[in-house]
């Protein structure tokens, strides 16, 4: 079972052992080879991102097979949102999220591309905390699905295992984003916290607060979830979130997984 600072509702023992520095040879064209793999470390299904990567030259694949919201009575689901992640080298790795579907009634296909690049400052295979540094920028390929604006920003996260069984992790998420009501570009700020703890062997679970201050209302949240290793290479999860205030959706599910190869 991943240990509570990776998923941050899981967080990898690795983060404790030493680093190898044979690993850094390692890079996109000459990938690491299993001995050496840090466990999986998936930015799924809470809204935390891990501040760690995956290894040089591996690949993993993180979907939402069925996202579920609902705000004032109005619902909506989205499937099969996608996350495409490549190691390029021993602390970077590449992430491209593409939505395959949804329920607007205006267009349908892919939907929008978010490219983010994730660097670990340090904890990647060491210590008992970890940073990372993620921009990214959303490429408007759909303007049928959302709106023609380029938008982006920089996430920050950070975890630390609090003991063997119990991580932390805290996120602060700067947005440049456009607002269709006002037809201009604002800032927001996404900003988390979230305790995980391991339940048992191949299982763990995460609460998380979930707040969202922009030019208007302030949208805050409490979500929690769970998710089960089926072997080293392969996550399964599921997850709720609960809007606390007016401003923010009512609720929301959502379920996936998470692959390694």
């Amino acid at each position: 079972m991943k240990n509570t600072i990776i998923l941050i509702l899981s967080a990898s023992t690795s983060i404790i052992l030493a680093e190898s520095p044979e690993k850094r040879s390692f890079n996109f064209f000459n990938p690491t080879p299993n001995h050496l793999l840090r466990e999986l470390s998936p930015d799924r299904p809470d809204a935390t991102e891990s501040p760690l990567t995956i290894d040089a030259g591996r690949f993993a694949l993180e979907a939402s097979l069925f996202d579920y919201r609902r705000d004032n009575g109005a619902e909506t689901y989205t499937y099969g949102q996608l996350n495409f992640k490549a190691g390029l080298t021993h602390d970077i790795d590449l992430q491209t999220i593409v939505d395959l579907s949804s329920d607007s009634p205006d267009g349908d296909g892919f939907g929008d591309v978010t490219l983010r690049l994730k660097y670990n400052v340090y904890g990647n295979d060491g210590g008992d905390s970890a940073l990372a540094l993620m921009p990214f920028v959303k490429v408007p390929t759909n303007t049928e699905l959302s709106n023609e604006e380029w938008e982006g920003g920089l996430i920050i996260p950070w975890g630390i295992s609090l003991t063997d069984t119990i991580g932390l992790g805290l996120m602060a998420e700067f947005d440049y984003v456009f607002n269709e009501d006002t037809g201009d570009h604002e800032f927001e700020f996404l900003h988390t916290a979230v305790l995980g703890v391991d339940l048992i062997e191949n299982a763990g679970a995460y609460i998380e607060y979930i707040g969202i201050a922009g030019e208007h209302d302030y949208q805050a949240y409490l979500a929690g979830g769970m998710n089960y290793a089926v072997n080293d290479d392969l996550i399964l999860d599921f997850g709720v979130q609960s809007g606390l205030n007016s401003a923010a959706e009512d609720f929301g599910f959502f379920t996936g997984f998470t692959k390694r190869f």
